[in-house]
């Protein structure tokens, strides 16, 4: 079934793929985007031709009200990422994101679309991933503190016992537990989106994507993703500082399998809605990560270097159960993780 889809945020480094995709589908796409200048310098040369571009704010009532004239399915893509510089940036996000979902679930409500609304989430939501204790079974550790990060003890022990903990793949149902500003709008906007479901009807299907790589990355910026800044590192013949030692587990997404689970969740039954996790399903340690994106520049290519610095904002693990977008939504990650890292090494970022 084709579908008049409008994708917010089109123009970025996630939603110009899922443009892309949506497209080679055959599916009808109208962007809006604001082309904010922390993403972007300039009018990216990879946009689609066959989409409609509307350039302009999801949080301008108005104009979100016009883009939405004939559509009947979104995929919002539009908002701030990343720890950001400190939190003189809090405003910055609460009103990109959750003000900007909210003016666009707005008017998509006065809209009543006959297509879903797919919310790009994070895995952030979850804080830390999911903790067994050999003793007290599942548990939700608590943030870890400044003096033990100082100590360079990077592992959150048991809440109960104190014991060490093992990680395991967090599925969809566990707790949320946001611990920076970044993930407390994450979740703002599922709750948001929630709520628009319940009240109209209207299925929303929710994607936490895991940590998502690729080409048109943005550069050589403190919202970009841990492997932009690997790269652009080693590009600047420099070494690639990792934090903590480098043994946090990270699941590692290639962006073209990302805009594959937009266009499934967008094609799916109208029935199927809810969270999903967006991931490969297969652990990486940040470390590993930095090791295959500096092999992949060669044996002349600087090291990595394990620092012990850290970010307060961190979590330690977290990584995913990808079982329900398969079995609900027919998704399963194609792009494997050494092939994606050699391809990184060269693509165009933005």
């Amino acid at each position: 079934m084709t579908r008049r889809v409008l994708v917010t945020g089109g123009s970025g480094f996630v939603g110009s793929h899922v443009v892309d995709e949506l497209v080679e589908r055959g599916h009808k796409v109208r962007v809006l985007d604001l082309l904010h200048p922390l993403s972007h310098r300039r009018e990216p040369d990879y946009l689609n031709p066959e989409a409609e571009y509307v350039r302009g704010d999801v949080q301008d009532a108005d104009l979100v009200h016009r883009t939405l004239e004939g559509v009947d399915a979104v995929c919002h893509q539009a908002s701030m990422v990343g720890l950001g510089t400190d939190f003189g940036d809090v405003i910055d996000y609460v009103r990109h994101n959750c003000l900007g979902t909210a003016t666009l679930l707005r008017e998509l409500a006065s809209r009543k679309p006959g297509g879903p609304l797919v919310l790009a989430s994070s895995m952030v939501v979850y804080g830390e991933g999911r903790y067994r204790c050999e003793v007290d079974g599942v548990v939700n550790p608590a943030p870890r503190s400044r003096a033990s990060l100082e100590a360079g003890r990077f592992e959150p022990p048991c809440p109960r016992c104190g014991r060490a903990l093992a990680p395991e793949a967090v599925p969809e149902d566990a707790p949320l537990d946001p611990r920076n500003v970044y993930a407390a709008t994450k979740v703002h906007q599922e709750h948001l989106a929630s709520a628009f479901a319940r009240e109209t009807g209207v299925p929303v299907k929710i994607l936490r994507y895991h940590n998502v790589y690729g080409p048109r990355m943005p550069r050589d910026s403190p919202y970009a993703g841990v492997a932009s800044i690997f790269r652009s590192a080693l590009e600047a013949g420099e070494s690639p500082l990792v934090y903590e030692d480098g043994s946090q587990l990270r699941d590692f997404v290639h962006v073209r399998d990302v805009a594959r689970a937009n266009a499934r969740a967008l094609e799916a039954e109208a029935a199927t809605g809810g969270a999903f996790n967006v991931a490969s399903g297969r652990p990486t340690s940040v470390g590993e990560m930095a090791e295959a994106l500096a092999d992949s520049f060669g044996h002349s290519a600087p090291r990595p270097q394990v620092t012990g610095s850290y970010r307060l904002g961190d979590v330690r693990h977290v990584f995913a159960s990808a079982s329900r977008a398969e079995e609900a939504l027919g998704f399963r990650a194609e792009v494997a993780f050494t092939t994606g890292m050699r391809e990184f090494a060269s693509a165009p970022l933005r």
